[in-house]
């Protein structure tokens, strides 16, 4: 039988559950997270319980306390709805086709019109990151840049040329992690190094901020977690305000958690959920250099996986799954859901389930659209499990074949 309760109705059920707690410990974790006293005795209970079965949705004022109890954000359990189409959008701002912007790149003075359009293609491509084929990508990306930074040859005004650079800094920062998605860790380390010239030319902290985050990325897949705290504090203290120090806070947390320092992996954290709850809610939740909600659900699963709490983990992968999938269940978010069905398939290896860990393993190198250090990184943990568990089974000796396979193709 199908269950009709909304999404955030079972979300706060399947957070409950996990923790293991009753109504009456959930309401007094509710207490402990609230700015000003509730209402006493039995009746905030009888409210929790319409909560999870849907029938009162929780006002503004107890959502966000809601989402501090499970330790995540508002718009992670309550989202907000939003549609774009980059290219309306670019046509809506500059009334011109792709042909006409690039006819007039051609021209000895460039316009702000051109510019804005400019500007909306990058958004556009940063928010394909997530589906569109890396060389593909790449391709494109390469392209665009190599157009934009042709401007520098026009006439321009000074915030023209900070625009430029702005623009050209975005589509290298796209290209560079593609470029480490695709295994190629030296040109996306020579590329990053570029993003953060443009950047620091163009006095734009948020892109130098993302280039101290795929220094972290990057650290964090190679096992230096030394390198991930450098880079977090050098991102931090350039970009303090942007999405990016949440990114970065969850890039620590997940360092903390590969070396089993649960109080760190939990102080960072929550200082990531903290900067993000106090941001305004992004209009664009496709783009990769957008820090929506539901990518803190996926921060935190990869923590938890890592930190042994297993039914945390396995809800938020559930809920990583859920929300990339879309209503004619067409994948949105393919990396991440990959990396929550290797979540999936840790907890079944623990507890003894050998194929349904393999199932969702190979469910998860089989994407058209992978982020291959990462993929590995988690995928080497399920792998781990398999070869100490479970080596002499036909099964599973299956599974870590597949997995060399995939890693000689790094």
């Amino acid at each position: 039988m199908s269950d009709e309760r909304p999404a955030w109705a079972r979300r706060i059920a399947a957070e409950r559950e996990a923790r293991q707690w009753t109504q009456a410990e959930a309401v007094a974790a509710l207490r402990a997270h609230s700015p000003k006293r509730l209402p006493d005795g039995s009746s905030m209970i009888r409210q929790w319980k319409r909560w999870e079965s849907g029938e009162v949705t929780p006002s503004e004022f107890y959502q966000p306390i809601i989402a501090a109890t499970f330790g995540t954000v508002t718009h992670a359990i309550f989202p907000v709805p939003v549609r774009r189409d980059g290219n309306a959008e670019i046509i809506a701002a500059s009334g011109m086709e792709t042909m006409e912007i690039l006819s007039r790149m051609q021209a000895s003075d460039v316009d702000n019109a051109t510019l804005d359009a400019l500007r909306i293609t990058a958004d556009r491509l940063c928010s394909e990151y997530p589906y569109m084929p890396s060389d593909q990508l790449a391709l494109e990306g390469r392209q665009w840049l190599k157009r934009v930074a042709g401007l520098q040859s026009q006439r321009l005004t000074l915030a023209q040329h900070r625009e430029v650079l702005t623009i050209s800094s975005w589509l290298a920062l796209l290209v560079g992690c593609v470029e480490y998605d695709m295994g190629n860790r030296a040109a996306a380390e020579t590329t990053r190094r570029a993003v953060l010239s443009l950047a620091n030319e163009a006095d734009n902290t948020e892109v130098a901020g993302w280039a101290h985050e795929m220094r972290a990325w990057f650290a964090l897949t190679t096992g230096d977690y030394h390198g991930i705290l450098a880079a977090a504090q050098a991102g931090t203290e350039v970009a303090p305000n942007h999405g990016v120090a949440v990114q970065l806070a969850a890039h620590e947390a997940k360092g903390w958690a590969r070396v089993g320092d649960r109080r760190k992996t939990e102080v960072a954290l929550d200082r990531g959920r903290k900067l993000l709850e106090g941001m305004p809610y992004p209009e664009n939740l496709d783009h990769h250099f957008v820090v929506d909600p539901a990518k803190f659900d996926f921060y935190a699963m990869d923590c938890y996986r890592l930190l042994g709490e297993d039914a945390m983990a396995e809800t938020l992968a559930n809920e990583v799954i859920r929300v990339g999938t879309d209503f004619d269940g067409a994948e949105k978010s393919p990396m991440r859901m990959a990396e929550a069905r290797v979540t999936l398939g840790v907890v079944a290896a623990r507890q003894g389930d050998l194929e349904q860990a393999v199932d969702y393993g190979e469910w998860a190198l089989k994407g058209d659209r992978q982020s291959l250090p990462s993929l590995l990184l988690v995928s080497r943990e399920l792998a781990a499990i398999v070869n100490r568990d479970f080596a002499g089974e036909t099964t599973g000796r299956g599974y870590l074949e597949h997995l060399n396979a995939l890693s000689r193709t790094k």
